[in-house]
């Protein structure tokens, strides 16, 4: 109980729960059976506890068609909204034409990616003062979001819904710099799409981990506040102690702007009705149809 406890105040009350395990060395096969272990485990989570946990699958991506199999079963047969996979793929980056079946699945099936950084550089330069977690992770998320871009991804899956860890890594105030770049050097930044990657401001989502009121006005301002979902990293020492209290904290925030944090968490999910707690408002956000009702309630609730 104690326990449960400390995770709804770290958690906003219900939780996205996923396996961040990617397997990159392992045979194929190997990693779809340990998938599908890992998947029906998070299945059976969620279901003894739905009101608290949304699963996100895991997938083996080094086998594309593996992944794709996968991918529909996590949503059709377990019911998962989306799937989490890495910034990157073995040697591919997320613009690999080897990943396109599973952006096409996705697409197909309406379900999410929830992208998050991993296999950042850990020794050389990188050993010291924490800096993969510090420095490496935003570089990861920003390549990833680039790859997307560059990659011509969006281009060719615009119904494709992504969204990325830690506010976008560092690509929300490196994004003038990319641009500038683009149109500077179109012969080594336009390669597989033509488009300045401004036009896909507003394609994507991010998640609120910022820890920074200047970096959340800024990430809102460059994406767009209806492309910010909360996000908390329980129970790493990164996360967010207290979730939503960053975001409750900004002034240039109207209330509303405040609760659709939750809001749009759900609209990415793809659920059709789901009850969550907000943050500290001591309120529920009833999400519906994308409606939003706020009914004033006890804070302590089961």
């Amino acid at each position: 109980m104690e326990r449960s406890s400390e995770w709804s105040k770290r958690t906003a009350g219900t939780q996205k729960f996923a396996l961040e395990k990617w397997t990159k060395q392992a045979k194929p096969q190997d990693t779809l059976e340990l998938c599908q272990l890992l998947n029906n485990d998070l299945a059976a989570t969620v279901a003894s506890h739905p009101r608290r946990f949304v699963g996100l699958g895991t997938l083996p991506m080094q086998a594309p068609e593996l992944a794709v199999k996968e991918l529909e079963r996590c949503v059709k047969e377990l019911g998962f909204p989306g799937v989490q996979i890495g910034s990157h793929i073995n040697e591919w980056d997320l613009n690999a034409q080897e990943l396109f079946p599973v952006y096409a699945e996705a697409e197909k099936l309406n379900c999410s990616l929830f992208v998050h950084p991993w296999d950042m550089q850990m020794d050389g330069r990188m050993a010291k003062y924490w800096f993969p977690w510090l420095i490496g992770m935003p570089a990861e998320t920003t390549t990833a979001i680039c790859s997307m871009i560059m990659g011509g991804v969006f281009e060719k899956f615009p119904k494709l819904k992504v969204c990325f860890a830690h506010g976008g890594g560092s690509f929300p105030y490196t994004v003038g710099r990319i641009s500038h770049g683009f149109s500077m050097r179109p012969d080594l930044c336009a390669q597989d799409n033509p488009t300045n990657p401004k036009k896909y401001l507003g394609s994507f989502y991010t998640d609120s981990l910022v820890h920074d009121p200047l970096a959340l006005k800024l990430l809102t301002d460059v994406v767009g506040k209806d492309k910010v979902i909360l996000g908390t990293d329980y129970p790493f020492p990164l996360g967010e102690l207290e979730p939503g209290k960053l975001i409750e904290s900004m002034e240039e925030f109207d209330a509303e702007t405040k609760v659709c944090a939750f809001y749009f968490m759900i609209f990415f999910l793809n659920f059709p009705a789901l009850i969550v707690f907000d943050f500290r408002a001591l309120c529920y956000v009833i999400a519906k149809n994308r409606e939003i009702v706020t009914l004033n309630i006890p804070r302590t609730v089961t």
